[in-house]
């Protein structure tokens, strides 16, 4: 594998697993986490999942619990969910979740959603780590919009998990935009029903659904 390959696939699965729900799964992974990511060359996308990991192993599970809630199940603007940057909750987001399904099924590996949307990042991320990185990483820049969107929206909030997101964004072509304005012209500008693009007030943002945590 070569070495560049090799750092998207660490990277993904550390991402993929430091933005899930935290579990006492997740700091028995931490030593094999830190243990391949010692491994890579000291890049952005390497130095901001080693924050992240470091973070989760330094602070008790009850409290990252907590806090993950917070941030992600109890605030829309967060929403771990790629299609819900684009298309919100409009008639078109169907579409779109059957273009993962769709990619998913043609890799020929069985993708256990676990309950959550095919778009669910922590899955996708997972899905260009261990199943089919060309595919994984297809998808990724095709919604590379929504990730960047996410990684504003949570380096705004000062979370921690914002290094989650910059890992992913770094490990794709070119620089990050600086601002959601940037980003929609990336993404060519917001049509109409799409929502993420576009300035929004938090009110009017649906609280996403609680996931298998709870």
């Amino acid at each position: 594998m070569r070495r560049r390959d090799q750092e998207f696939r660490v990277v993904l699965q550390a991402a993929s697993w430091c933005l899930e729900y935290p579990a006492a799964t997740v700091l028995a992974r931490l030593p094999h986490l830190r243990a391949a990511l010692a491994e890579q060359p000291g890049t952005t996308a390497v130095c901001a999942i080693t924050r992240l990991v470091d973070h989760i192993a330094a602070t008790p599970l009850d409290d990252q619990q907590r806090k993950y809630v917070e941030t992600f199940d109890l605030d829309g603007r967060h929403a771990l969910y790629l299609s819900y940057w684009t298309d919100g909750n409009t008639r078109r987001r169907g579409e779109v979740l059957g273009r993962f399904k769709g990619a998913y099924r043609a890799s020929g590996w069985l993708v256990d959603t676990g309950g959550e949307l095919p778009d669910y990042l922590p899955m996708v991320l997972e899905f260009a780590a261990v199943a089919d990185p060309d595919a994984g990483r297809a998808l990724l820049t095709e919604f590379r919009p929504s990730v960047e969107l996410l990684r504003l929206a949570l380096t705004e909030a000062t979370t921690p998990y914002a290094d989650g997101v910059i890992a992913v964004c770094e490990t794709l072509p070119g620089p990050s935009p600086k601002d959601r304005a940037t980003v929609a012209a990336m993404a060519g500008g917001p049509p109409t029903e799409q929502v993420g693009l576009e300035p929004y007030d938090p009110r009017l943002l649906p609280l996403q659904p609680a996931g298998p945590h709870g």
